[in-house]
């Protein structure tokens, strides 16, 4: 493997790498703004400029050394671009010296000349990659006096993202993007010099289903959401690191929260599982289910009627229709949107308690839904892993296909359903489930199941709770809550945003709501406790310890590892594979 200096640190560099990959593999950043490492290299903003020479000899072909002991380098006379530039044997590579600093500073003033002082009203304030150069590798200060060339501002290039011509540092990422990852070539540069602009061809939209990427891989602010626009400041919110449940893939993202409300979501490295992506689905729909037509409170059917009531009397009124029925007239339905921890508890509680056989799961396939990219037909997060816990029939037990025809005939008299809608299932099932003696529903958003339903306890999503998913390869992948609840509200209060944490009660970003839902697992260990079992977990991470202690294909398991490796496959804990080198695009990025 060739061998080079960087900074004067000896480093081994693969054969083919680039400067700037040799050094990104070994914890070195260069500046740059076009490079990314699932593009092409482009070569447009020459940031990445940097001082590369060799090892001088002597007459004698020795190799020579200043008094230091350092080497005597023979640079070449011009600055190479780091991004361009493949590693050889005994390169000498300087990132630091005074003329790479003047370099990278002339650049920056270059590229500020025409750059619009939109910082006070732009969405990528606060992770903006030319603000956090122009604080560490700029002059601060503009020699140019004229008057500063204007372009077309709030041009929509697709329906979820918004151009501002003025804003752009022509680094072609976007452009890149769109032809190589997301198989839609119709950005292109127009015009030239400081006219030129980027435009869709004629007649057609950015409309990829993957299209929000370019958000987040433009350095500046030229590309922004439609569905974020003017929302917060980027340091007014939390970001916490979490688990996408748009489908079965998994994608690592980061939830941003202002307000408790959810805000955004966003990709998060993972070279196991998404890269550097994610689809505008998984940014979007989960947004949707998390904010709206959420279930407040417990209720319980009064009269006919569902009436709001206290967890303590509706889990009493849970248990009390639980126990008029017999073991075997009673079906457990467990969710492919519900995390290994509250599957857990739930199939332990049809085991354990009422001693059901009838446990399983509905399974949620869209052969419209993939593609070759990441999305998958499996639109639900978790059904690898509810089957893996346990949900599933036992010796006699009703799959979910036959849970129409068993409630009919009688055969089972009382369902218990967590995080799904049995109406979506089958017409048959929607009309049996109408006919049961007790119907008891856990689930965070109204549905026609939970209007059905004699007791109704309120569910805390993914993004208010803490647990794990097993995505479509298999990875078991921890995520966090980012929002407060009324249950979780002692223990967020670290990670809420700054501003939630610290606004007066006159200030308007303080008043969120909190909502009465509960975890799954905690609601089924109430339930069981209601009707004598004795569970104690304290937390999610309890019950994960007890799942990795009694499923052996979770056996090793902890949080802390998952963490550590981006998630474990099944089976696989002691093996993990390596995370490998992390990029972000934007570093100053708020935690």
């Amino acid at each position: 493997m060739p061998q080079i200096i960087i900074d004067g640190q000896y480093i081994e560099a693969a054969p083919g790498k680039t400067i700037i990959e040799a050094a990104l593999d070994n914890g070195i950043t260069i500046p740059h703004f076009c490079w990314h490492p699932a593009l092409t290299v482009a070569g447009n903003c020459r940031m990445c400029l940097v001082q590369v020479g060799s090892h001088k000899k002597d007459t004698d072909g020795s190799l020579m050394f200043d008094p230091s002991g350092a080497p005597v380098v023979n640079w070449i006379p011009k600055m190479q671009i780091a991004c361009a530039t493949p590693v050889a044997d005994g390169m000498i590579v300087d990132t630091v010296s005074k003329k790479t600093e003047e370099t990278q500073e002339s650049i920056m003033e270059f590229l500020l000349i025409n750059h619009p002082l939109d910082c006070p009203i732009c969405d990528e304030a606060g992770q903006c990659k030319l603000q956090e150069y122009a604080f560490t590798h700029s002059a601060g200060k503009s020699r140019f006096d004229e008057q500063k060339n204007h372009k077309d501002k709030r041009v929509p290039l697709g329906p979820q993202v918004m151009f501002d011509g003025e804003r752009c540092i022509s680094c072609s990422r976007c452009i890149r993007f769109a032809d190589e990852i997301a198989k839609q070539p119709v950005l292109t540069f127009v015009r030239r010099g400081d006219k030129v602009t980027i435009e869709t061809f004629d007649n057609t939209q950015f409309d990829s289903p993957y299209s929000m990427n370019v958000i987040d891989i433009c350095p500046v602010g030229a590309l922004t959401s439609m569905d974020f626009r003017f929302k917060a400041r980027v340091w007014e919110m939390s970001f916490t690191d979490s688990i996408c449940n748009g489908c079965a893939r998994g994608c690592n993202v980061k939830l941003g929260v202002m307000n408790n409300e959810l805000l955004r979501i966003e990709p998060r490295t993972n070279m196991h599982v998404n890269t550097y992506w994610m689809c505008d689905h998984g940014r979007l729909a989960p947004k949707v289910l998390v904010e709206n037509d959420r279930i407040s409170e417990p209720m319980v059917r009064r009269n006919g009627v569902l009436t709001g009531t206290t967890w303590d009397e509706a889990l009493r009124e849970a248990a009390t229709l639980l126990q008029g029925v017999k073991a075997h007239d009673v079906a457990i339905l467990g969710s492919a949107h519900a995390s290994n921890e509250d599957n857990y508890a739930l199939a332990k509680f049809a085991t354990s308690v009422l001693k059901t056989p009838h446990v399983d799961f509905i399974k949620h396939n869209d052969p419209t839904f993939g593609d070759t990219m990441l999305k998958v037909n499996d639109v639900a997060a978790n059904g690898i892993g509810a089957h893996s816990v346990g949900i599933h029939p036992a010796s006699g037990g009703a799959t979910s296909d036959q849970l129409a025809s068993k409630i009919t005939s009688g055969a089972i008299k009382a369902l218990v359903v967590m995080a799904d809608d049995v109406t979506t299932q089958s017409t048959q099932l929607a009309e049996a489930a109408a006919s049961l003696s007790a119907l008891i529903v856990i689930a965070s958003n109204v549905s026609a199941t939970s209007h059905m339903a004699h007791v109704v306890l309120p569910l805390s999503s993914f993004a208010e709770s803490e647990g794990t998913f097993t995505n479509t390869m298999h990875r078991v992948q921890h995520f966090e809550a980012a929002l407060v609840t009324k249950e979780n509200e002692r223990t967020m209060g670290l990670k809420m945003s700054r501003w939630d944490k610290f606004g007066a009660p006159n200030d308007r970003w303080t008043h969120g709501s909190r909502r009465n839902s509960r975890s799954g697992w905690r609601i089924v260990q109430q339930l069981a406790n209601a009707m004598g079992a004795q569970w104690s977990y304290a937390n999610a991470e309890a019950v994960f310890a007890d799942l990795a202690g009694h499923v052996a294909l979770f056996n090793g398991m902890t949080y802390e590892l998952l963490d550590q490796y981006q998630g474990l496959v099944l089976g696989k804990a002691a093996t993990p594979e390596p995370v490998g080198v992390i990029y972000e695009s934007h570093v100053l990025k708020p935690n």
